[in-house]
C-alpha cells in the first residue's frame, strides 16, 4: 500500500496532530512538498502533502484562507501540512474554518519536526511499496512461469487471475475464445470477441481498456505476437484498475503467452512443411509413404474419408490468410486434423468429411458471398471443394477440387462443390468467353446465310439436331417438307465443309447453339 495521511499521523517520529479533515486520512500520498508561495497551485501536479508555514500568507484572513484552500482542492492536494512555532504559534482559525469547509485534511507539524522528516517518511514509504510491488510482481512471475510450463496457457490464465483477482481469457488469431479463468468467465469474454476483432486490426502490439464505473467490470485488451500482425490477444477483467504489482503480472503473461504464440508459430511452420510432403506423396499415389511420414499427426486424417479444397487469390494475401486462420481455428475448436499446405497463390486443405473444417469453409464463402454482394466488389479469393474421398483416390479429390475452382471462377461464386457439378448442367460452363467466342466462330457462316434471306439454316440445324436427326420430325417442326430440310442440312454441310455423320461434329455445333442462344 502506497503511503496515507492516516499512515503519516501514525508515525511516531513525527508527532502530527489532525486539526481538519479526520475522514479523509485514508487517501494515497503520491509526494511532500514545502512551498511558500501564495499561489503554489500551478506547480501541483494532484496527490500531494503540501507543507507551510504561512511565510507569505495572511492566514488569519478568513477570505483569504477560503480562496486559498479551494484552489489547493482543486488541484488535487490530498492534505496541509503546518509547522507551528515559526511565522504562528498556532494554526490561525481562518485556516481551519477553511479546511474544515472544504474537506481538506489539515495536519499540524510540531515545531521540533522538521519537513524534511516528514518528505523522507513519504519517500521511504513509497520507495518500499514499490519495493513490494516489484517484489510480487517478480513471484508471480515466477508462479505464471511455472504454471505455463506445467499446465500450459490454461494454467498460465488460473494463475493469472489469481494475482490480479480477476478474470482472465485466451483468444486466437480469429478472435475465437480458447480458454478463460475461471470458468464463469467464458460468457462475458465471449462478449468481447468484437473488440477482440477491432484490436487485430491494429498493428502489433497493442491495447485498449473496455468497460468502467458503469460497466460490470474493467477489461484489459492486449494483443499477442511478435510480428505486425497479431496472432491471439489476452482478456484480463478486474473490478477495479490494476496496480503495480498487478500490472507486472499482466506483462509477465503477455510475454509468456507471446512466447508461447511465436513457439507455436514455429512448430506451425514445421507442421506445414511436413503436411507438404504428405500431400505430394498422396497426390503420386504413394500412400503407404504418406501414412508413415503423417504418423500420429496426420494419421488419423488418413484414416477415414476427407475432402481437399482448393483456393486461390490474384490479389493480396490477406484473404488466403485469413481463409487459413478460419480453417485452423475451426479444427482447433473441434479437436480435428486437418493438413492446410500453402502454394503461393493457392492454399490447398485436407480436413475431415462432414467436420467442423469443411463447414467453416462453407461459412467463410457465405460470408464473403454476403460482403461482395453489399460492396458489389469482386471477391480475390475463390475455393473449390472435391467429393468425399480416401488416400488411394487423392489425386483425383485434387483435380475435382481444381475442377470446381475453375467452375467458381466462370461463375463468379466463392466456393463451388463437385457434388453442385454432377448434380447440376453442363450449360452453365458453356457461359465462358473462350467457348462463346469459338461458338460464334463456328456458326459464322450459317448466320451469314440467314442474313441473305436465302433460307433458314440455322433454325434448321437446330431443329434436325433436337430430333436426334429423325427428318420427318423436325421437318414437321419446321413446318417445310422433309426434302426441303434435306437440303438445308446438305447446304450446311457444304458451308461449314464438315459431316453431320460425326457425332462430333454434331456435338459441338449443338454446344455451339446453347453457348450462343442460336434459335
Amino acid at each position: 500500500m502506497p503511503p496515507t495521511l492516516a499512515s503519516l499521523v501514525h508515525h511516531s517520529a513525527l508527532k502530527l496532530t489532525v486539526r481538519a479533515g479526520e475522514d479523509r486520512l485514508d487517501v494515497p500520498v503520491r509526494w511532500a512538498h514545502v512551498s511558500e508561495l501564495a499561489d503554489p497551485v500551478p506547480y501541483m501536479e494532484g496527490g500531494e502533502l503540501l507543507l507551510i508555514t504561512a511565510l507569505k500568507l495572511d492566514a488569519e484572513d478568513p477570505e483569504a484562507m477560503r480562496r486559498y484552500v479551494r484552489r489547493l482542492v482543486g488541484a488535487g492536494v490530498v492534505g496541509l501540512g503546518f509547522a507551528v512555532g515559526v511565522t504562528y504559534e498556532d494554526i490561525p482559525a481562518a485556516l481551519v474554518e477553511a479546511a474544515r469547509s472544504e474537506g481538506l485534511p489539515l495536519l499540524e507539524v510540531p515545531r521540533r519536526t522538521p519537513f524534511l522528516a516528514i518528505s523522507k517518511a513519504v519517500s521511504a514509504a513509497i520507495a518500499a511499496d514499490q519495493y513490494r510491488a516489484v517484489t510480487a510482481g517478480f513471484a508471480a512471475q515466477r508462479e505464471l512461469t511455472r504454471q505455463a510450463l506445467a499446465e500450459g496457457p490454461e494454467g498460465l490464465l488460473t494463475a493469472l487471475a489469481a494475482q490480479v483477482d480477476g478474470w482472465a481469457a485466451l483468444y486466437d488469431a480469429s478472435g475465437a475464445v480458447v480458454a478463460t479463468a475461471p470458468e464463469w468467465a467464458g460468457r462475458r469474454a465471449a462478449r468481447l470477441t468484437g473488440d477482440v476483432e477491432r484490436l487485430r486490426e491494429r498493428p502489433a502490439p497493442a491495447s485498449s481498456v473496455v468497460g468502467g464505473p458503469d460497466h460490470e467490470d474493467r477489461v484489459e485488451l492486449h494483443s499477442l505476437g511478435a510480428g505486425r500482425r497479431p496472432r491471439a490477444a489476452l482478456a484480463v477483467g478486474t473490478a477495479a484498475a490494476l496496480g503495480t504489482a498487478e500490472r507486472y503480472a499482466v506483462h509477465s503473461a503477455i510475454a509468456l503467452l507471446t512466447l508461447t504464440t511465436e513457439r507455436s508459430r514455429s512448430l506451425h511452420a514445421a507442421e506445414q512443411r511436413i503436411g507438404a510432403a504428405v500431400l505430394r506423396m498422396l497426390l503420386a499415389g504413394q500412400q503407404d509413404h504418406a501414412r508413415a511420414v503423417a504418423g500420429d499427426l496426420y494419421g488419423g486424417l488418413l484414416d477415414a474419408p476427407f475432402r481437399i479444397m482448393v483456393a486461390e487469390s490474384d490479389a493480396a494475401q490477406a484473404g488466403l490468410v485469413t481463409l487459413t486462420e478460419a480453417v485452423e481455428a475451426a479444427a482447433a475448436r473441434a479437436g480435428e486434423a486437418v493438413l492446410v499446405v500453402p502454394e503461393g497463390e493457392r492454399l490447398v486443405v485436407l480436413a475431415a468429411d462432414g467436420g467442423a473444417v469443411v463447414a467453416s469453409c462453407g461459412e467463410y464463402a457465405a460470408d464473403r458471398e454476403a460482403a461482395r454482394k453489399a460492396t458489389t466488389e469482386e471477391d480475390d479469393v475463390v475455393l473449390g471443394l472435391s467429393a468425399p474421398s480416401g488416400p488411394i483416390a487423392a489425386a483425383a479429390a485434387y483435380k475435382q477440387a481444381e475442377q470446381s475452382l475453375s467452375v467458381a471462377r466462370r461463375r463468379g461464386r466463392v466456393l463451388v462443390e463437385h457434388e453442385q457439378l454432377a448434380a447440376g448442367s453442363v450449360l452453365p460452363l458453356l457461359a465462358d468467353d473462350a467457348v462463346r467466342a469459338f461458338a460464334d466462330g463456328l456458326l459464322r457462316a450459317l448466320h451469314e446465310h440467314d442474313a441473305t434471306g436465302r433460307g433458314d439454316l440455322v433454325a434448321s440445324l437446330r431443329a434436325w439436331l433436337s430430333r436426334h436427326g429423325q427428318w420427318d420430325a423436325a421437318a414437321a417442326d419446321l413446318g417445310v417438307h422433309r426434302h426441303t430440310l434435306r437440303y438445308r442440312m446438305r447446304r450446311v454441310e457444304e458451308i461449314l465443309g464438315r459431316s453431320l455423320d460425326d457425332p462430333d461434329v454434331r456435338m459441338e455445333l449443338w454446344l455451339a447453339l446453347k453457348a450462343t442462344g442460336s434459335e
